[in-house]
């Protein structure tokens, strides 16, 4: 019992020291925009590859730099507009072998009430939560549009 608390320690240092993947996925382009001071929320960006053998879901988010935040979407309204919504069963299926894109006008994690201006070059803390994997801690660069 000792020697698998040690190696399932063991494989969550190794995890945290590659800052970019747990159980399988890995997660990789983390960004978001600048916001203006003035801008009360802002969106995240990534590409989430699962190299295991079985499917996980991504199920939430977390960041000191958001009061809330919540995984959604971008989908067409009637009449050809462009709508946001939580992404639907609120989780994002990562099937093994399959790589998805967190891009503008699609999937993000959308940062609700951001509680510091978002500047240009400077980095915020998040965290995913996987179903399977668990928690992931990344850093998201700012980067100007």
């Amino acid at each position: 019992m000792r020697r698998i608390v040690v190696l399932v320690l063991l494989i969550g240092v190794v995890a945290a020291a590659c800052g970019g993947s747990a159980g399988g996925i890995e997660v990789t382009d983390v960004w978001g925009r600048p916001s203006p001071s003035a801008a009360t929320n802002a969106a995240f960006y990534m590409n989430i590859t699962n190299g295991g053998d079985a499917p996980d879901q991504l199920v939430g988010a977390s960041s000191p730099a958001c009061s809330v935040t919540e995984l959604h979407e971008m989908y067409m309204k009637d009449g050809g507009v462009m709508g946001m919504r939580p992404v639907q069963g609120g989780a994002v299926e990562i099937a093994p072998g399959a790589t998805v894109e967190f891009k503008p006008g699609g999937l993000h994690v959308m940062c609700i009430g951001i509680t510091e201006e978002l500047k240009p070059g400077t980095t915020v803390p998040l965290t995913l939560t996987f179903e399977q994997a668990g928690d992931l801690q990344l850093e998201v660069e700012i980067r100007a549009n």
